[in-house]
């Protein structure tokens, strides 16, 4: 089992906490491209299961405190996953990261999210592909800001300095980078 220090679990309680405030501020209808910040930012800071068990702790208050229907969980904990697992596979590449997201949130998670809202919360009307479109939009929005953030980070030498204090550099990476 993996060792976690204190740090990473205050990195993991701050990104969630920052997820949680910020989603209802910066959120349009059907979009939720804070969300796809965090997921991102999470999978590059943590790995991929840290950054799933963020995303589902976000999603998981979300629907408990603001009433937010499942699509908290089915629009975020694929790309989280994926990304940090595409991030990971490149050996620390910024935008395997963003891929991630776009095609587990956009793609994955989109598709996902039709049986949970016709089956599970009744929702009638929608087609297998209702969510791609509007889950897209908000990767490609959450996942911009998301580069711009770590690849400024990357630039100043700062994230890998955070990914070694968080316990996820690997050597590998400073020959990526």
């Amino acid at each position: 089992m993996r060792k976690y220090n204190l740090l990473r679990m205050v990195m993991m309680g701050m990104l969630i906490a920052i997820g949680v405030v910020i989603s209802p501020l910066l959120r349009v209808e059907g979009m939720c491209p804070m969300a796809h910040l965090i997921n991102i930012t999470a999978a590059v800071f943590l790995g991929p299961v840290d950054a799933f068990v963020v995303a589902l702790c976000i999603g998981v208050i979300r629907m408990a405190v603001m009433g937010i229907p499942p699509l908290a969980l089915t629009g975020a904990v694929f790309g989280a996953g994926l990304s940090g697992i595409l991030y990971k596979l490149s050996k620390g590449r910024i935008w395997a990261a963003v891929v991630g997201e776009i095609i587990g949130t956009g793609i994955i998670g989109a598709i996902v999210s039709y049986p949970v809202m016709t089956y599970i919360w009744g929702k009638t009307g929608l087609t297998w592909l209702f969510y791609v479109p509007s889950f897209i939009c908000g990767t490609l929005i959450g996942g911009s800001i998301a580069a711009i953030f770590l690849y400024q980070l990357q630039r100043m030498g700062a994230l890998s300095v955070i990914r070694q204090r968080l316990g996820s550099y690997k050597e590998t990476e400073r020959r990526a980078a």
